[in-house]
């Protein structure tokens, strides 16, 4: 008689007998679920497994589609693999780098293995054609486990030296990989069970390259909707030539380079590097006596407090004089606060703050007039006079830091002549290799966890559990209006999740099983491994990481 296990499954909502050795598929199709955008992967005991996961003991399993990040993420890598493939198929030798995530898609740009480009420019039209023969030729996607020495011997083979340097850096006794048809390639994360549950994408041609788009989970059958960010684009090239210059590109890279003693040159350059910008931006600044209003807007975690205390310092260095006002004293009186579906006020909202008051005291500033500045009293949630009274000098810049800073209702009365507005955020540009990109949100959500813990008393469990609502809100209140900003600041730094590390394992690790947090802290945990950790001894006091660290020079 064939041996059963017991799995709860959150689906149904009951526990059902499976036989032992099932894999995750086979259990899907049994149990009779039906997930209408289709079936990804699984949590396993909260932890997030490929549809080829077998199991040997009892389990708590739920099943995903793309409606979930976790989902999205299974169904992003398959696609990317199956584009790795139509690539090898048509230009045999090029090499395919997926590194930036931009209008709502991921740009992806082939050259020789050496660095120069292609002498043609790849035909998008025919590289999707060639992956939706692939798709429609329903290829499994075979995953190996073996031990390292293999997959490094594999990959050298392949030419594949960033997925070697990689795996040779972390140690790991065994590696799993996968296979499609004669296609090897690694991912850190699962990938679907066959090429025919890849259901929609498109790709089309993007600057020097193309744009491989996504379906939108919001709207099933749908793709994301292109999303104009030339601005944005641009800064991650910039970035791109700062790696260039310093040789590193990929987190095999970094950690050969640390290996070799080279990790206070890493730091002071790319220090140095982001330092000039914020020179770069306070000469501008400077060199435009109208520009009297600077507005500094950016997502949670992404810097804008340092960015503005920097740029503080660079526009002293300039003989200006600038002068910090907080948005947050411009919140109206707590019972005007919008409310948010589930009656809870909405701090977030753009009409939690009092722009009337806002645009009359920033253009009386600008007619030379003195006013007494608001100060918002969070304990009564009451607006109050703070007998903080201001006028502007000739060499004045306000400095005004805040998620709707670039909103143009805000400043709607205040001339664009004497606006100049900055979006700050953390674009991670650094790879895991050619075909793993790293999430800009999971450098930011890392920031976050730590920067709780040791200012708010928050348990990474904590932050992570509110994350989607911020991330919910910055849709809403911030990324709708980053291309509109005069400039963009990168504030992510090519070391930083080295050090970040060392300080944000430890509070994953507390994050117990049975949480529903427990599965983003393991991938969290699991990402992290692969960096060799750097100290925080090295990172300078002005160091914009320090605002999430510690040790800071500047005062918030």
């Amino acid at each position: 008689m064939e041996k059963q296990i017991t799995i709860r499954c959150k689906n149904t909502g009951l526990s059902h007998q499976v036989p032992l050795g099932s894999n995750l598929e086979s259990v899907y199709e049994q149990l009779g679920i039906h997930l209408p955008l289709g079936v990804t992967s699984a949590k396993v005991n909260n932890k997030v497994e490929g549809l080829h996961y077998n199991l040997f003991s009892a389990k708590d399993v739920e099943f995903l589609d793309i409606s979930s990040p976790s989902g999205m993420r299974t169904y992003t890598r398959s696609l990317f693999f199956v584009l790795c493939k139509a690539i090898g198929d048509l230009y045999p030798g090029a090499r395919l780098r997926i590194d930036t995530p931009v209008s709502n898609g991921y740009y992806c740009h082939l050259h020789q293995y050496d660095g120069s480009p292609l002498p043609d420019h790849p035909d998008a039209t025919a590289i999707r054609t060639r992956m939706q023969e692939i798709i429609d030729a329903n290829l499994p996607f075979h995953r190996i486990t073996c031990p390292t020495e293999d997959a490094i011997a594999l990959f050298r083979e392949r030419g594949l030296d960033d997925k070697v340097r990689l795996l040779q850096s972390i140690g790991k006794l065994y590696t799993t990989y996968y296979t499609l048809d004669d296609t090897p390639d690694y991912f850190y994360g699962s990938l679907l069970v066959r090429t025919s549950q890849l259901t929609r994408f498109d790709l089309i041609s993007y600057g020097e390259g193309f744009l491989l788009r996504l379906p939108d989970p919001a709207h099933p059958g749908a793709l994301r909707p292109m999303r104009e960010q030339g601005k944005m684009f641009d800064v991650f090239r910039e970035q791109h030539r700062w790696q260039h210059i310093l040789g590193i590109s990929t987190v095999g890279d970094l950690n050969e380079a640390c290996a070799s003693g080279h990790t206070n040159d890493l730091i002071n350059v790319s220090e140095a590097l982001q330092e000039k910008r914020f020179s770069a931006l306070a000469d501008h600044i400077a060199a435009n006596p109208d520009l009297r209003v600077i507005l500094i807007a950016g997502p949670s975690s992404s810097g804008k407090t340092t960015s503005s205390k920097r740029l503080c310092v660079q526009l002293m260095a300039c003989g200006k004089h600038p002068v910090s006002i907080s948005l947050d004293d411009y919140f109206v009186d707590r019972e005007k606060t919008p409310l948010q579906a589930n009656g809870e006020y909405d701090f977030e909202h753009l009409e939690a703050m009092n722009i009337p008051l806002f645009n009359a005291q920033m253009n009386a500033l600008l007619r030379g007039e003195e006013v007494e500045l608001p100060r918002y009293n969070f304990l009564t949630g009451k607006s109050e006079a703070s007998g903080n009274r201001l006028r502007l000098e000739r060499d004045t810049v306000l400095i005004l830091e805040g998620i709707h800073a670039l909103n143009p209702q805000l400043t709607a009365d205040i001339p664009d002549t004497n606006k100049f507005k900055i979006y700050a955020s953390a674009l991670t540009t650094i790879l895991l290799d050619d075909h793993n990109y790293i999430p800009t949100t999971d450098n930011r959500l890392l920031r976050r966890i730590v920067r709780d813990y040791k200012y708010r008393g928050y348990s990474a469990e904590q932050t992570i559990r509110r994350w989607p609502d911020v991330r919910a809100g910055e849709e809403r209140w911030i990324f709708p209006f980053q291309e509109q900003a005069d400039a963009m600041v990168n504030t992510a730094l090519l070391f930083e999740l080295a050090i970040l590390r060392e300080q944000a394992l430890p509070l994953l690790e507390e994050v117990p099983e049975h949480a529903p947090e427990y599965s983003e802290a393991y991938r969290l945990r699991k990402f992290l491994s692969y960096f060799r950790p750097i100290a925080i001894d090295g990172l300078p006091p002005t160091s914009l990481l320090r605002e999430f660290l510690g040790g800071s020079t500047f005062k918030y």
